[in-house]
């Protein structure tokens, strides 16, 4: 159970934060960075609900996978070390990335096939749905560069979540876009 009462602590003026588990690190720590990226997904990601309201199952998904965002977070914050942790530690399971495939292909069933790339644009929920995908895909880079630390473990399926979100958010883009009809396609050397 998650308590804050006091928000400040002044532990982090030097610089440092705290994980879940293990010794404090630099905010500027690429483990620190992936979860922080992941915090931007997710409150890009609640942005883009502002506009999603007007399609309730597409909206249940994104509060759906803002609650994972919090569970990503917490996984990134909790490092392997190796050592037997004093309770079970939070982490992204196979069933939350099997459920985001599932609602890739449930929304992307209403798509027709694309002959172009994408413009981000569209709708307001398209646009803000472009921008939390960018982010993401951002994210997921972040994440990536953490798995390649030699002593950092990074899980199969954390990996895979953040992979598969930007796979989502695109499709959802499209989808909000009116199923793909208001989709601005990109002309190649159109302005040239």
């Amino acid at each position: 159970m998650v308590k804050l009462n006091k928000i400040y602590t002044r532990t982090g003026d030097n610089g440092t934060t705290g994980l879940v588990a293990g010794p404090r690190r630099k905010k500027n720590d690429v483990r620190v960075a992936a979860y922080g990226d992941i915090d931007e997904v997710n409150s890009l990601i609640g942005q883009a609900r502002q506009h999603t309201s007007v399609h309730p199952d597409l909206d249940q998904m994104l509060m759906r996978i803002q609650n994972d965002l919090f569970d990503l977070g917490a996984d990134l914050a909790t490092p392997d070390t190796g050592e037997k942790p004093k309770y079970e530690p939070l982490r992204v399971v196979q069933a939350q990335v099997d459920r985001l495939e599932t609602e890739i292909d449930m929304l992307n069933a209403d798509l027709a096939p694309l002959r172009s790339f994408v413009l981000p644009g569209g709708t307001a929920a398209a646009a803000a749905l472009h921008v939390a995908r960018a982010a993401s895909r951002r994210a997921e880079r972040c994440v990536v560069e953490l798995a390649a630390i030699e002593g950092e473990a990074v899980s199969k399926e954390a990996a895979a979540y953040i992979n598969r979100l930007s796979d989502f958010l695109f499709v959802a883009a499209r989808w909000a876009n009116d199923k793909g009809a208001l989709d601005v396609l990109w002309v190649p050397g159109k302005n040239r």
